[in-house]
């Protein structure tokens, strides 16, 4: 019996799934690679993908023109580590046309501030206006600890280099019981006091790490909860087209976020699709399944076979994530969090 293939989508379609969410916001990674090893993010001996297996930065770029084709505003370029990938600078100039053009209304970054220093000028001139960077310390010997291999001093050199390129820099922290709650306050400090926003964001149950998540899961609720017996926390409307949810802190007149896949589910207003190094298309961080777009995108001149099966993927992506982190289980998945960036 011959395939029934899906119906193309008309020239310029919006990209809306079954339950009428507009997809306008694509995270597009680069490499599967990273310089540290995070504790809640890779295992200590990595595996990583072979050459073949990567697209070319022009075939990532050919990706991007056609969701942009199809109603995506917003890219944020990850990893792994994104400013590893050699040659990358040519991905953001080729994205910068689209930028000049009013096509996009911005590329962003999330980095973990090791190459910073190197690229954040290139990044500005390329279009770039935000970049986020991934902190979790200002111990060095405890920022060591949860990178593996980690140099706090020049990510932290990263960020003057990001700021003084007028880029607009806001940290993310993964928050985790222990020695980052004592760490909380100076984090706030550090951040605000340099006119950076922080963002706290839940551990995710993503690939086989080296501890329990069960210990180490801190529910953001009870953290904020926490934070209100010291700080005035006044909720903010701001929205940068993700799933942080900000309060003003009164203290510091900076802004704090919060990102809560597990204790607050913010599924229903999900507005984003990820795509793999690889070329596979996932329509939720939190499920397994993905769609193979490599395969047509390298067979095809044409990318009307891209767009259908971007099109199908889109119409079934689900309406929540399924992972959980409990008192007695986890219900996590396989892929690590460095596959698609968080």
């Amino acid at each position: 019996m011959q395939d029934i293939q899906p119906p193309l989508p008309a020239a310029g379609a919006s990209l809306t799934d079954g339950f009428g969410r507009q997809i306008t916001y694509l995270r597009l990674s680069v490499t599967d690679r990273c310089d540290l090893r995070c504790t809640y993010c890779m295992s200590e001996h990595m595996t990583f993908l072979p050459r073949r297996d990567v697209l070319t930065l022009e075939e990532l770029y050919r990706l991007s023109a056609v969701f942009m084709r199809h109603g995506v505003r917003k890219i944020r370029i990850t990893g792994g580590e994104p400013l590893v990938r050699k040659n990358i600078m040519s991905l953001f100039e080729m994205l910068s046309h689209h930028l000049r053009s009013g096509e996009l209304d911005e590329v962003v970054v999330t980095t973990n501030g090791s190459q910073l220093s190197r690229y954040a000028k290139s990044l500005h001139e390329a279009g770039v206006r935000r970049v986020n960077v991934s902190l979790d310390s200002l111990d060095p010997v405890r920022f060591r600890a949860v990178t593996r291999c980690g140099d706090l001093a020049k990510v932290l050199d990263g960020i003057d280099s990001a700021l003084a390129a007028g880029l607009k820099v806001k940290l993310n922290a993964v928050a985790m019981k222990g020695a980052f709650e004592e760490e909380l306050d100076g984090l706030i400090r550090f951040a605000h006091g340099r006119g950076m926003d922080l963002t706290l964001i839940e551990e995710m149950p993503l690939g086989t790490v080296c501890h329990d998540r069960k210990e180490s899961y801190l529910r953001l609720d009870a953290l904020r909860q926490d934070l209100e017996k010291r700080y005035t926390l006044s909720p903010l409307a701001d929205q940068t087209g993700g799933p942080a949810r900000y309060v003003r802190v009164g203290e510091t007149g900076g802004k704090l976020g919060f990102i809560t896949p597990l204790s607050c589910d913010f599924c229903a207003s999900c507005n984003r699709i990820r795509v793999a190094c690889t070329g596979e298309l996932y329509t939720c961080m939190g499920k397994e399944g993905a769609v193979d777009l490599r395969e047509a995108l390298r067979r095809d001149s044409s990318d009307e076979p891209v767009s259908s099966l971007i099109f199908g993927a889109i119409a079934r992506k689900p309406r929540g994530h399924s992972f959980a982190i409990g008192a007695q289980d986890v219900q996590g998945i396989g892929r690590h969090m460095s596959v698609l960036g968080g």
